[in-house]
């Protein structure tokens, strides 16, 4: 299967919608309301990654906070079709928000289900380190989630 990473339009997020009911059914998947606020934001970066027909088969997030002194980011959101997991697609999109993050420079934070292995060994591939645990995290499912750290550009890991 070939993919392209694009920017995310607003006429995407009926998609990304359905793409989150299916990965994140229990722990409140956002709404094609949701993303169109976050697309409508000017600290943020999202993309989508699309079939060769034109077709979106994943979807990713990053907020760009802080400062020019002392930048940081946060990845909001990764999804993958079930149908199209494990191509590299997912990859694909981390390596497009990281690569944004990185013209900023700062550590770049995320939250990941504790049980998702999969996600926690893609984050790690890139140089992500749990730094903390948030209990009853995810709603409703009540799921607990990692924090998990990527030091910036020029800093030390986390030890």
């Amino acid at each position: 299967m070939t993919f392209r990473i694009e920017p995310m339009a607003v006429a995407d997020a009926e998609r990304c919608a359905e793409l989150e009911t299916l990965l994140f059914a229990g722990d409140g998947p956002w709404s094609a309301h949701a993303f169109r606020a976050e697309l409508a934001a000017p600290h943020v970066h999202y993309a989508v990654a699309r079939d060769d027909t034109g077709h979106v088969v994943g979807y990713a997030g990053i907020a760009l906070l802080g400062n020019g002194s002392h930048p940081e980011s946060e990845i909001h959101t990764i999804g993958t079709d079930p149908a199209c997991q494990r191509r590299g697609i997912g990859g694909a999109l981390l390596d497009e928000l990281l690569r944004v993050a990185d013209t900023r420079g700062g550590p770049v934070f995320l939250e990941v289900r504790t049980d998702n292995d999969a996600a926690i060994a893609l984050y790690r591939r890139e140089g992500f380190e749990i730094v903390g645990t948030r209990k009853k995290y995810y709603q409703p499912s009540g799921a607990d989630a990692f924090t998990m750290r990527r030091p910036g550009t020029g800093e030390e890991p986390v030890q």
